[in-house]
């Protein structure tokens, strides 16, 4: 029989064999829900994708509010944060990992030389030997035939986690924002604390002052005037507590950003305080919209489809395979003034190699790339549902946050002028000191809650933008697309 038709025959079995390898879906539901059950934000306009769908508006998000001073820290943090160096890294990482996984699909070529000279001693014969030299040089080429389609599936593998390892990077983008956003805020936020504390302060002390006088010339019991002063210390600790509190926020600012402390804090000092915007985007009413923007849910799926290409290409290595191998050379002998030369070349083998036994060893991976492709599928339905749960929670605290405002502002108003009418009654002798503090207490209390009301308002902006994906999409494959859309410190600075 014709070797070939030989091969061919024995093959015939095997191939049909391989028709029955079956990975499992690259893609699998996460039964995510229809719509959003968390109230949503008073919002002009009707309620649709980040920027009535301009996905670009929302990963500009940070240049529109109007703060460049919030735009060049970001940038700043993003350009030293070892969390985006290392997901960087980790793209360089699975780039090389999908080219030495597309190599192995392809021939492999080396070249070889060498030179010798030497005598050897003839057993017979008049005279010394003659001196022989000797060269070579050759090409010797291989290829495994991926007859049952392993290597394409780990090729695959290595292009959905490369995939993977780009939206990584944009994740750890829009994490070191919203964290240098979160600390920004905490510091403006405890700036206008310290005016509270300050305020507060400058008016216990005007208060026992004038205890002092009026004790002094036998109007006021001592007691009386202990308790101003007693008021006016402890509203002095609380502005000087405030004050440490700001510069331990300014230090953290320092930390994440890499720039210099004088810069930072005299910039600060400088930026206005800004109101913050009722509403500063909109967002998706179905999940699936916004899902689709997060970029670790992205990288999750893309495991997922990895863990399957996984799968066939540790199936694949149960069964039989088929190289070839060839060689094309070129030796030259001198020796005696007599030069010969030997040109060669050979196809093949055509080499068979059948996996009869390795104790289990294929079907075990096989059966660990399996478990591996269950996990990854767990992970990727987890990853869904806490993307669900943190949109809703940033809703939810929204949502309060917008109906408790006019509370607090309403509440703060009113204290402040009961505040106000207390201390003319006081100073007119017909308020108690005790009822003045009461009030003061009260107001204080009040302005102090619709700071932090404010502050929290903004830290679920900042949840509902990170939980969103900050403008993400997959269309933003790697560093070189996102830093079109991202300013330079500079660049920022000048808006």
């Amino acid at each position: 029989m014709n070797p070939v038709l030989r091969i061919a025959c024995t093959l015939a079995p095997l191939l049909l064999g391989a028709c029955a390898l079956q990975s499992p879906p690259a893609a699998v539901s996460a039964n995510s829900p229809a719509q959003w059950f968390a109230p949503l934000p008073a919002q002009a306009g009707s309620a649709g994708l980040p920027h009535n769908g301009a996905l670009t508006d929302l990963s500009q998000w940070w240049q529109q509010q109007g703060d460049p001073l919030l735009v060049e820290l970001i940038a700043a943090a993003q350009a030293v944060s070892p969390t985006v160096a290392t997901a960087r890294s980790r793209i360089e990482q699975a780039r090389a990992a999908r080219v030495t996984a597309g190599a192995a699909l392809l021939p492999s070529l080396d070249a070889s030389a060498s030179a010798s000279r030497g005598r050897s001693q003839q057993p017979t014969g008049p005279g010394p030997a003659p001196v022989t030299t000797t060269t070579q040089t050759g090409l010797q080429a291989s290829w495994e035939i991926d007859v049952f389609g392993g290597r394409l599936a780990g090729r695959d593998a290595a292009g959905e986690r490369l995939a993977g390892a780009q939206a990584q990077w944009h994740d750890a983008r829009v994490s070191v924002a919203a964290e240098v956003a979160n600390q920004y805020y905490s510091l403006r936020t405890c700036r206008r604390l310290v005016a509270v504390t300050q305020s507060d302060a400058a008016s216990r002390g005007e208060t026992a002052r004038l205890s002092g006088l009026s004790t002094g010339a036998g109007f006021t019991a001592p007691a009386t005037d202990a308790l101003a002063r007693a008021s006016a210390a402890e509203a002095s600790g609380r502005a000087t507590q405030q004050r440490a509190q700001c510069e331990l926020d300014l230090k953290a600012l320092v930390a994440l950003t890499g720039l210099a402390e004088p810069d930072i804090r005299q910039k600060v000092v400088a930026a206005p305080d800004l109101p913050a915007q009722p509403a500063m985007f909109l967002i998706a009413d179905v999940p699936a919209s916004a899902l689709a923007q997060r970029p670790d849910v992205f990288s999750a799926e893309r495991d997922v489809a990895a863990a399957s290409a996984d799968v066939g290409s540790a199936q694949a290595e149960r069964y039989p395979r088929l190289s070839l191998s060839g060689s094309v050379g070129s030796a030259r002998f001198r020796a005696g003034g007599v030069t010969t030369t030997l040109d060669t070349w050979s196809i093949g083998p055509l080499t068979l190699s059948l996996p009869l036994f390795d104790g289990g060893r294929r079907a075990a991976d096989v059966q660990a790339a399996e478990a591996r492709y269950e996990e990854a599928a767990a992970l990727y339905r987890a990853r869904v549902r806490q993307a669900v749960r943190e949109v809703e929670e940033a809703l939810v605290t929204l949502q309060s946050t917008a109906a408790r405002e006019g509370d607090a502002q309403t509440a703060r108003a009113g204290y402040r002028a009961s505040f106000t009418g207390t201390e003319a009654r006081y100073r007119n002798g017909l308020a108690s000191l005790v009822e003045l503090e009461d009030a003061r207490r009260v107001q204080l209390s009040a302005e102090t809650a619709l700071v932090t009301l404010q502050r929290e308002r903004l830290a679920a902006w900042v949840a509902l933008y990170r939980a969103m994906g900050g403008g993400w999409t997959p269309a933003l494959d790697g560093p070189a697309r996102a830093s079109a859309l991202t300013p330079t410190p500079t660049a920022a600075a000048a808006r």
